[in-house]
């Protein structure tokens, strides 16, 4: 049996610029961390049966030969990238759903990956398990995602990924003082809205625009030309080399008030980003305590994050409570994808 556990992630600053309709003709800069929620990954090598089965939200049994069969579409693609053929039982628990915009369908690749090739007794980089998780979930699926989710499961803690014209990706952990990790976990707040969300239609909305924006200022020859998503992209990528500044001199009041000018970009990409209700939350919190914040991944619901003012935790967590969000308390993973249990 084998036992795989990785984090889910949270985005920092940069989000977006991942998206391969961005960074192949701009490159992407993000600041990218992992949180102590995780997905659990159970794989199990059965004695007798022959048949692979999966458990999740629902159970699948197929034969060894049958894996086209498989309605789980990372599993199918991820035993055919192995070749893998062989008896099965994966079994898969999270601490959070998916919908939820923290990244679960990611972490659920990677930590499936890791268990596979332990199973297979293959060793793999943490760079190169991101990277397979990246093209099974992108190039195999044809996920409209970028590659944040993929390398903050693998690695874990908080990291700085540069992303080039060709999808390479050069991480670099930030290596931030204790006293700043100890403030930033302090001061940064997590509700969950109770909206659930399909983030490929956000995020395939979104790419669109970057890809037409840039396209049109390729005709025109002109850089001001691009479309107002390609714009909004940039901005985003220069506020996440800000937030990494902010973040390396320890100023946690300045990546709060970061994170508000990210926010009020990023709802500009598009109408499914936001609504009147995400809209009151977020200023609910702004005129209690909050300096910033935003909603994670694609946006339209799942988590808001939020970074507090000092000494105004405690209010703003009550008023956003009484609000009706769900408080979610979470420090920060430092180990990635990690084995467990392999006997």
């Amino acid at each position: 049996m084998i036992v795989v556990r990785t984090p889910f992630r949270l985005p920092l600053g940069g989000g977006g610029t991942d998206l391969p309709s961005y960074y192949k003709k701009y490159e992407g800069f993000l600041i990218t961390a992992a949180i102590n929620k995780y997905m659990y990954i159970n794989l199990n090598l059965p004695a007798i049966v022959d048949k692979i089965k999966i458990n999740y939200s629902k159970t699948e049994i197929v034969g060894v030969n049958e894996i086209d069969k498989i309605d789980h579409n990372i599993v199918r693609e991820t035993l055919r990238y192995l070749k893998v053929k062989q008896p099965l039982e994966i079994h898969s628990m999270a601490d959070l759903s998916g919908g939820t915009g923290m990244g679960s369908s990611s972490s659920y690749t990677v930590g499936l990956l890791k268990a596979l090739n332990l199973m297979l007794r293959r060793y793999i980089p943490v760079k190169d398990l991101a990277e397979e998780a990246c093209r099974i979930e992108i190039d195999l699926i044809g996920k409209p995602i970028g590659k944040q989710d993929q390398y903050a499961a693998a690695f874990g803690g908080i990291i700085q990924m540069e992303i080039d014209q060709l999808g390479y990706v050069t991480v670099t952990p930030l290596n931030l003082e204790h006293e700043v990790v100890y403030e930033l976990e302090n001061r940064l707040l997590m509700f969950y809205t109770d909206i659930e969300r399909d983030a490929n239609k956000i995020l395939a909305e979104q790419s669109e625009k970057i890809a037409k924006g840039s396209k049109s200022a390729e005709t025109a020859k002109r850089p001001d030309q691009e479309g107002k998503a390609v714009q909004a992209m940039h901005k985003i990528k220069e506020i996440g080399h800000e937030v990494k500044k902010s973040l390396v001199e320890g100023n946690v009041e300045q990546f709060g008030r970061l994170l508000n000018e990210h926010w009020l970009v990023k709802k500009g990409i598009s109408d499914r980003m936001s609504s009147a209700e995400i809209d009151k939350w977020y200023d609910l919190a702004m005129a209690n305590g909050a300096l910033g914040g935003k909603i994670m991944g694609a946006g339209g619901g799942g988590f808001f994050l939020f970074c507090v003012g000092n000494g105004k935790r405690k209010h703003l967590r009550k008023t956003l409570e009484n609000a009706g969000l769900k408080y979610m308390n979470f420090k920060f993973d430092w180990e990635g994808s990690k084995e467990l249990v392999n006997i």
